[in-house]
This record gives C-alpha cells, sequence and structure tokens, in this order.
C-alpha cells in the first residue's frame, strides 16, 4: 500500500505534465489545426490547400519557428462534407486543444465550423469562403479572401462592360452557398448595369446530365451564361451546352480554378472566364517566387486555392508572432489589426467585418487550358485596394517578405479598411488593362 501511495502523486505528476504537452496552452508547439478536403467532390481544392499551408509552415519553422516554438499542423480530411467539417472542428477544440484554425474551402463546410470555433473563443481563418455569412458567425472568425458581393459584382460587371452582354442565364447549383450567394449578386448587379436575367436554370453537384437546363437556356437566347459553381460541374455543363450548339461564353467564378477544369470541359472552355484571386505569371518577385518553390516541392503550377492558403497561413503564422500570448483572443486581436499584409495574392487588410481588402482579376481560358489575365475588375465600394490603376500589374505585392517583426502593429498601418461591400454600386467602366500574360498550363 505503502508504494501505491507514494507512486500516486508520480502519476498524477506526469499525466498533468503530458497534458500541458499536448495541449492548447503549454509545449513548445503552437498547434495549428487545418481541416480541409482531401478526398470527394472538392478534393483538388482541398489538396491545393494543404499543400500551400504546409509549404507555409515548413518556411517558418525553417526559420526558427514563431517565437521559438515550432509550428505543428493537425490536418484532417472532411471528405468534403460540412457534417464531418464540423465534427473534425470540434475535436480541434476539445480534445487537440489547439491554437488557431484554418480551413475550410468551401463556404458552406466553413459555415458549418465556424460556430463551433467561436464558442470556443479560437481563431478560425478561411482562405478562400467567400460566402459573406462565414465571418457573420462570430468575432473569431476571418477570411482572407475576397467575398461573394464582390466576386459577383466583379463578374456582372466583366459580362455587362467589357463582353457587352445585355441577356444572361445563370445555372446555378441549389444546395450549394457558394453557387446561390453569387447568383444574388450577380443577377442584382447585371439587372442594375441594364442586363436582363432570361433564365434561371438549377442543378445539383455530382449531376451528369444538363441537357434539360440546356434546352431551356438555349431558347432563351442569352449573350452569356453566368455558372457560379465548382470545377467538376462546369466542366462538364460546359462540354453539353457545345455539344447542343451553344456558343456563348461562359462566366463563373474562383470555383472554377483547378487543374480538371478544362480536363473535363476541354476546348468546350475555349473562350469562357472567370474571376480569381492570382494569376502565376503575374511578374511580381513574391508571386514568381511562390511559385518557383511550389513548382520545386510539388511538381505543379500553384492555382489560386494554393496561394490564398499559403497567404493565410502566412498571415496567421505572423499574427500569432505579434500576439503578446498563444491565448484565442490575444491572437483573435492581433489577426484584426492585420494591414497591408505583402501575400502573394495581393496586400491583405482586414475590414471591421474580418473580411480581406484585396485585389481580384478576371481570368481568360485559352487553347491547351492556359488562364490568362483579361482584365483587373474594379468594384466601387467594394473590400478590396482603391489606389491600383489599369496600367499597374495585376495582383501587385511587393517584393518583401511576408515576415513582420514581432510588434504589436502588422506589417503596415498607414492604410484603412475599404467600406463594406454595396453589390449596386459598381464602378462606371472597368480596368482597361487587357493584355494577357504569357499563361502556364494549369
Amino acid at each position: 500500500m505503502k508504494s501505491l501511495l507514494i507512486s500516486l502523486p508520480l502519476i498524477t505528476s506526469l499525466l498533468f505534465a503530458l497534458a500541458c504537452q499536448t495541449g492548447g496552452g503549454g509545449g513548445d508547439k503552437v498547434r495549428i489545426g487545418v481541416f480541409m478536403s482531401l478526398t470527394g467532390d472538392t478534393a483538388n481544392f482541398g489538396i491545393s490547400s494543404t499543400n500551400g499551408i504546409k509549404m507555409a509552415a515548413d518556411e517558418v519553422n525553417a526559420a526558427g519557428g514563431i517565437n521559438g516554438k515550432q509550428i505543428e499542423l493537425l490536418v484532417q480530411d472532411d471528405r468534403s462534407d460540412a457534417s464531418e467539417a464540423a465534427t473534425i472542428v470540434t475535436k480541434f477544440v476539445t480534445q487537440d486543444q489547439v491554437h488557431a484554425i484554418l480551413g475550410e474551402v468551401a463556404s458552406s463546410r466553413s459555415i458549418a465550423a465556424a460556430p463551433i470555433a467561436q464558442n470556443a473563443k479560437i481563431p478560425m481563418l478561411t482562405p478562400s469562403s467567400t460566402n459573406p455569412e462565414v465571418t457573420k458567425k462570430g468575432d473569431y472568425i476571418f477570411r482572407s479572401c475576397f467575398i461573394d458581393p464582390v466576386q459577383g459584382a466583379a463578374i456582372a460587371q466583366f459580362g455587362a462592360r467589357t463582353l457587352n452582354a445585355k441577356r444572361a442565364a445563370l445555372m446555378v447549383d441549389r444546395k450549394n452557398d457558394y453557387s446561390t450567394g453569387l447568383e444574388k449578386v450577380i443577377s442584382d448587379v447585371f439587372t442594375k448595369l441594364g442586363g436582363q436575367i432570361v433564365v434561371t436554370q438549377s442543378y445539383q453537384a455530382g449531376d451528369q446530365d444538363f441537357n434539360a437546363q440546356i434546352t431551356s437556356i438555349k431558347g432563351a437566347n442569352p449573350d452569356v451564361i453566368f455558372v457560379p459553381g465548382y470545377y467538376g460541374d462546369v466542366g462538364l455543363f460546359a462540354k453539353q451546352a457545345r455539344d447542343k450548339g451553344i456558343t456563348v461564353p461562359l462566366l463563373g467564378g474562383d470555383g472554377w480554378d483547378s487543374p480538371s477544369l478544362y480536363q473535363i470541359g476541354g476546348a468546350a472552355l475555349n473562350g469562357c472566364y472567370f474571376s480569381n484571386h492570382y494569376s502565376p505569371d503575374d511578374a511580381d518577385p513574391l508571386v514568381q517566387k511562390f511559385v518557383s518553390d511550389y513548382k520545386a516541392r510539388y511538381g505543379t503550377v500553384p492555382d489560386a486555392l494554393a496561394a490564398t492558403a499559403y497567404d493565410a497561413a502566412k498571415i496567421l503564422f505572423d499574427a500569432i508572432k505579434r500576439a503578446p500570448s498563444l491565448d484565442g483572443a490575444a491572437i483573435r486581436d492581433a489577426l484584426a489589426a492585420t494591414k497591408e499584409f505583402p501575400g502573394v495574392t495581393g496586400k491583405v487588410t482586414f475590414n471591421e467585418n474580418r473580411d480581406a481588402v484585396k485585389p481580384i482579376v478576371m481570368i481568360k481560358i485559352q487553347e491547351g487550358g492556359k488562364f490568362v489575365v483579361a482584365e483587373r475588375v474594379q468594384v466601387e465600394g467594394a473590400a478590396m485596394p482603391t489606389t491600383t490603376t489599369s496600367a499597374s500589374p495585376v495582383v501587385p505585392a511587393p517584393g518583401a517578405s511576408p515576415a513582420a517583426p514581432n510588434t504589436a502593429a502588422s506589417p503596415a498601418t498607414k492604410s484603412s479598411p475599404a467600406a463594406a461591400v454595396t453589390p449596386a454600386r459598381v464602378a462606371a467602366s472597368p480596368a482597361t488593362t487587357r493584355s494577357p500574360a504569357t499563361a502556364a498550363t494549369p
């Protein structure tokens, strides 16, 4: 009995020490939960994003980590499922005791997970969920990409002003928050610019036969077809639309950005356009270093999802470095103070809604699946920079390293967040930088 009584305190001490090492409040690691779709319908997005995050973490760790602590990524596959995303984030905050969370790509999955992070007061930063509802879930929820009202307004403006379209069709995934969010803004802005939505058709992700919708769209005789969806459905729809004799351009959002888009749709996508976060052909040294490093590591040109995730990770790591502690509230406050962070996808500032103020470009798909910059669209009143002229390089970013000094201030402090997005307020004319860059094959 005596030996047992002596060993009990020792066991308790060991268990406590172990808890401190593995928990969010102690140890020599900065624990970051990453939830992404590594399998399922949008696996390409999740894999690219995870690659970008891993590369960013390895760069910071190789340089000494964050204030002497190494970053530990806890990467989980949500299988492209919103309920699984919620389950993973619950585990992050209740068992893994992470300091912060990165994810997801799809807005529907970020929306499912955000309330859990918010209730636990653990900062969550999504690299690419563009639905406005994401950051409305609470003051611990951030995004480092543009939001759908900006993206939708840019798509609609490009169709109405640059392509001179008067009649448009809409093809919408009714069960997808991303698709329906874009649909509303595209419809509102295109109509306010003098256009008419002549027909709206719907589908569900994974559908294989679009003939009924295409027949209806063709009968309405649109000048353009807005397809705010994901690459798999878009590629298949494009092929079937061309087979039915539809020749007008298709326009969409960043959900198109995947090498699989052209693999599925092929030449049917030539002459179509989508909005995006950056171009790998931007001559800026920061962009070219990222592209070169990513290609050397993964053997492929990084898509926009890799770039946005890389930026999100660097932004989060910078905020943690500036925070006075690893407490969730301290990291949250440091994130909120981020201004003009020099990212690959442009300078990033968080506005009062914790949404990113940053650039947006329109990409044209050319023969062989080349993605080239068609135009930089400036949307008045949107959460994006207003100082870049049409003669400036697309997606400008300084050549300085994203690393910032360990101070409470973010990398730059002179800019203020832009006003909230008003979809009805659109610039009188689009930007005129339309010389395509030499494109990389995605």
